[in-house]
């Protein structure tokens, strides 16, 4: 089957490339390389059924050709990470609705089958736990940036179920729920990297505000698994599912779990959101996804825990040595 990725060269859309190339699949990807990395896809570029495009979505006959050359596109094309989204709002918004609304266009010309990759972050600030997929979303205030995230991808969510509804788009909607693992860089807010890469210079690992906000982390193995099974289901048209794992962790209890899996002699230094992010910004405390729907329909089931899951980004990180410019552990030793 002939594939499309949009942000190929990213964390996620790498894995998806690879898992799909082992599969038997031919794979085309498209990244601007603006949180993606070529080094991501260093090993792919060495198979002949893989082809890539350095270029952004928005070079609209570039993107509509790939689209037409595709049975299936995988749309992960986003802006990422926390800390980007703070200090780029518009750059945010526009990327998201706007990398949408044409992938889904174009798409909808030759009733490409698409999947859409939306996140836990449209869930807001509710109290439901765990979160299902017919759950109200409910959302900070627009005077708060931190929730453009999380509203643009709720309107990419109504834009495809609209693209389906009105002009039979087979397109289905995947949320996901912190994906961790190799290649995940935490230059851009994410927490488990930036976490292993303190523990491993023996910096302070920083968490913050209180540390008690909890989080469930999934394996991008099991998630890439997750996405394909998604979209090659041809029932699942105009659907949303929940893709990640159900066992909770706060962010105080990961940084324990990383001191201890990579022996480190650091200390947990606690920081205020005000300090990290500006005045005003606000977190969700809870992350609990129901996945009960997605294993149902296609099977899905995450299989890595999460001493594999930090074990997997520890051996990623010394292997690579992605590590600030201090000492490095003995658990990076050979």
């Amino acid at each position: 089957m002939r594939i499309l990725i949009t942000g190929g060269a990213g964390f996620i859309g790498s894995h998806l490339a690879d898992y799909l190339l082992v599969q038997g699949h031919d794979v085309t990807i498209i990244d601007d390389l603006s949180t993606g990395s070529m080094e991501n896809i260093r090993e792919a570029k060495e198979n002949r059924r893989f082809q890539y495009c350095i270029d952004t979505i928005f070079d609209k006959p570039l993107l509509a050709e790939l689209i037409d050359g595709a049975e299936v596109v995988f749309h992960l094309a986003a802006a990422v990470g926390v800390r980007n989204i703070v200090e780029s709002p518009v750059r945010t918004i526009e990327t998201n609705v706007g990398g949408s609304e044409l992938v889904l266009k174009l798409a909808a010309k030759k009733k490409k089958r698409v999947l859409i990759t939306s996140t836990s972050e449209v869930y807001g600030k509710s109290s439901k736990f765990p979160f299902s997929e017919e759950d109200d979303l409910v959302l900070g205030p627009t005077t708060k940036g931190r929730w453009s995230y999380a509203c643009s991808k709720a309107i990419d969510e109504f834009l495809a179920l609209a693209y389906y509804r009105e002009r039979g788009l087979p397109v289905t909607i995947a949320r996901l729920f912190n994906t961790v693992g190799p290649r995940q860089t935490g230059r851009y807010g994410m927490v488990l990297p930036t976490l292993v890469q303190q523990a491993l210079s023996g910096e302070p690992l920083t968490v913050f505000g209180t540390g008690e906000q909890s989080r469930c982390f999934a394996h991008v193995d099991d998630i890439v698994k997750g996405l394909v099974q998604c979209a090659f289901c041809e029932t699942a048209s105009g659907q949303v599912f929940n893709l990640g794992n159900t066992k909770e962790l706060t962010i105080r209890g990961l940084a324990e779990r990383v001191i201890q899996a990579t022996q480190s002699t650091s200390a947990i230094k606690y920081i205020a959101y005000d300090q990290a992010y500006g005045v005003g910004f606000e977190d969700m405390q809870r992350r609990v996804p129901d996945i009960s729907k997605a294993c149902r329909w296609f099977g899905y089931a995450p299989t890595r825990s999460l001493d594999e899951i930090i074990d997997s980004v520890v051996a990623y990180c010394c292997s690579t040595r992605i590590l600030t410019p201090t000492v490095v552990s003995a658990a990076c030793a050979d």
